[in-house]
């Protein structure tokens, strides 16, 4: 064996994560009533934890206290009982409500355990949990959290473990990582949109993004690691393949972090990004970098959409089919067309856009244009990190 044996690097999973701090942040959307998206700096100093542009970061978060108390006061539980968590351990049932269960959206498991404790009085919900109305029980759901059931039957008693039993896990959320070790050694960018809404007259948080934005300090622990993005990946800086990069609101942060990449290693190749937010005054994220990126050649063309500053709302797509003679040039040299964001709506009508793209610049029919996208992804031209 040798005298100086060689450490192998740190392995950080969701068992042994990396404890991160965020000693340095900026809010992204000054001015803006409709939303709060914060740009965060997380420190990696002697971590030795690497990650690539297109990688994401998962976080563990913890719920939000006062949802927390809210439970535990219409469980009519003080939370000293001991219980075990889905980790095995053995908690205070605080401890486990704050850092190990899902107190927000209930599942099947839940609302059976509900139905058969209240019995008649349930009767309505019953028939929703009929797996043939799946789509009535999803309608019914929406805007509605497990305070809002136990409330609703605040004649239940429910015993500390019975009711952590019946709690999914608190599950990591993942991140797209907006910065590149090439550019901002030990440390990891996130863009970070806080989910705030109101329903059924209460005012609901997402968890992990109000725990990175609001509840999070200098010195709070920040329970990370690394999940690789395989699929979403650059060219190598050597080849000159264009790339197109469509990322609205928090879609943005994989584009931030190809571009610092691609400044970093003086890439061949030209890059054209499409953005789009709310308002340009308020919601334009990474504007001057953008400037300097095109000033200095990183990036060749940013095209973009600010759905609310104009009578009728203006989104990617819409700028996409107006630039979609450039666009068909570009793919026709080969370029690789990425999207980050939204799965339900904008990466459709992204997705839409590129097939009738195809059918009006590149003369073909619409069977002929979904051969041809097909055959983009099968390619990995078309490459979509979407949540």
């Amino acid at each position: 064996m040798s005298e100086t044996a060689t450490a192998s690097k740190p392995s950080f999973n969701r068992k042994n994560p990396l404890i991160a701090h965020i000693p340095r942040r900026r809010f992204l959307s000054e001015g803006a009533a409709e939303k709060e998206t914060w740009h965060l700096e997380i420190d990696l100093q002697g971590s030795e934890l690497t990650y690539t542009p297109g990688d994401s970061l998962a976080v563990l978060s913890t719920n939000w206290p006062q949802a927390v108390e809210n439970v535990l006061l219409a469980l009519g539980l003080s939370g000293d009982e001991e219980v075990t968590g889905p980790d095995k351990s053995n908690a205070p049932l605080k401890s486990v409500l704050t850092k190990q269960c899902v107190i927000t959206l209930p599942d099947k498991k839940f609302l059976n355990k509900l139905v058969e404790k209240a019995g008649d009085a349930a009767n309505e919900l019953a028939v929703l949990l009929d797996p043939e109305k799946k789509k009535e029980l999803s309608n019914y759901l929406w805007g509605r959290e497990i305070i809002d059931f136990l409330l609703m039957f605040p004649d239940l008693k429910w015993e500390a473990q019975e009711f952590v039993g019946v709690l999914k896990k608190l599950n990591v959320r993942l991140y797209s990582i907006a910065s590149s070790l090439a550019a901002v050694p030990n440390q990891v960018h996130l863009t970070v949109a806080s989910v705030l809404y109101n329903s059924f007259d209460k005012d609901r948080k997402g968890v992990c993004s109000t725990f990175l934005n609001e509840r999070c300090d200098e010195n709070t622990d920040v329970p990370c690691f690394v999940t690789p993005g395989k699929g979403f990946r650059l060219p190598e800086p050597e080849d000159d393949t264009p790339i197109i990069m469509c990322g609205p609101g928090t879609g943005i942060a994989p584009f931030r972090a190809f571009l610092q990449e691609r400044n970093a290693t003086k890439a061949k190749g030209d890059a054209w990004l499409f953005f789009g937010e709310i308002h340009q005054d308020t919601c334009y994220f990474y504007e001057d970098e953008w400037k300097n990126y095109l000033e200095d050649g990183t990036l060749n063309k940013i095209t973009t959409a600010f759905s609310r500053d104009q009578d009728h709302k203006i989104y990617v797509h819409h700028r996409m089919l107006e630039e979609g003679a450039e666009i068909w040039s570009w793919l026709e040299r080969g370029a690789i067309f990425y999207v980050c964001g939204d799965a339900e709506r904008m990466a459709n009508d992204v997705d839409q856009a590129l097939h009738q793209i195809a059918i009006e610049h590149g003369g073909k029919s619409e069977q002929e244009a979904a051969a041809y996208i097909e055959q983009m992804r099968q390619d990995k031209r078309y490459r979509r990190d979407v949540y």
